[in-house]
């Protein structure tokens, strides 16, 4: 089977300029300043809404005790 009315490559891509992938629009945290995606936890911070979600100073704090733990037996 033949295409009877082929499109031309101009209508093809004029059909698809709509379908190029936009960026994500980065907002400002609240508590650090720091630039993160709207609708998500900052990943500096690990806050929300100024609310803290995840504790990301535990986390770095268990983090360093552990690799000193491990620089101390060798």
């Amino acid at each position: 089977m033949t295409v009877r009315m082929r499109h031309t490559r101009a209508h093809t891509k004029n059909r698809r300029s709509h379908h190029a992938i936009e960026t994500n629009p980065l907002a400002v945290c609240e508590k650090c300043n720091a630039p993160k995606v709207n609708h998500r936890i900052c990943t500096t911070c690990g806050t929300y809404k100024g609310k803290v979600v995840l504790d990301k100073a535990s986390k770095l704090e268990a983090k360093v005790k552990k690799t000193q733990g491990k620089g101390e037996t060798k």
